[in-house]
């Protein structure tokens, strides 16, 4: 029997994905909320499936309500990532425009985001006004409050954007572009 060789590159070090960081300093009272609701949509996902697999009787509700606590969490989670600056953005620019032009590449994204954040909010104003007498299917509770979530996070969202741009512009272009090309 032929042993599979396994695969290594040489620029490749993998040995440090192997450990899991126990550091949770970056962790602040503004994640509370994304814990409640990772918990609560952890338990009632739970509750589905006892239900429906151990008792072989479903509960109505509770796929209804996983699947909106999955949409507000998803808003909730984006002000943590956003406040933190670990949002998902193009480094690969980074690496292909002079140092000088990274610090207005980066205050230019920021104030797009912004941009983009404030126009969902909005959105999700109009999405409150236009659902506000209605009922969830399986619960007697509107469903205007995954609105209010979305519009609330995404104003969140706005507010971090503006603390980010701030900061950026108080930075030192070189500190800047050095903290941008280190993350890769």
């Amino acid at each position: 029997m032929q042993e599979t060789p396994e695969y290594t590159h040489p620029d490749l070090d993998l040995s440090a994905m192997d450990t899991a960081s126990e550091d949770i300093s970056d962790v602040s009272v503004l994640d509370i909320p994304v814990l409640i609701l990772f918990v609560t949509l952890i338990m009632i996902v739970a509750t589905q499936f006892f239900t429906r697999y151990v008792l072989n009787n479903s509960l109505g509700w509770t796929e209804e309500i996983a699947r909106y606590l999955l949409i507000m969490l998803g808003f909730v989670g984006s002000v943590t990532c956003v406040r933190k600056g670990s949002h998902i953005y193009l480094e690969f620019f980074y690496r292909y425009v002079p140092r000088s032009f990274i610090k207005p590449m980066a205050m230019t994204v920021e104030v797009i985001t912004g941009g983009f954040f404030g126009y969902i909010g909005y959105l999700g104003l109009t999405m409150v006004e236009r659902t506000a007498g209605q009922k969830m299917i399986t619960l007697p509770w509107p469903k205007a409050i995954i609105w209010y979530v979305v519009m609330i996070s995404c104003a969140a969202m706005v507010l971090f954007v503006i603390r980010n741009i701030f900061r950026l512009f108080h930075t030192d272009a070189d500190d800047v572009a050095r903290k941008k090309l280190d993350t890769f």
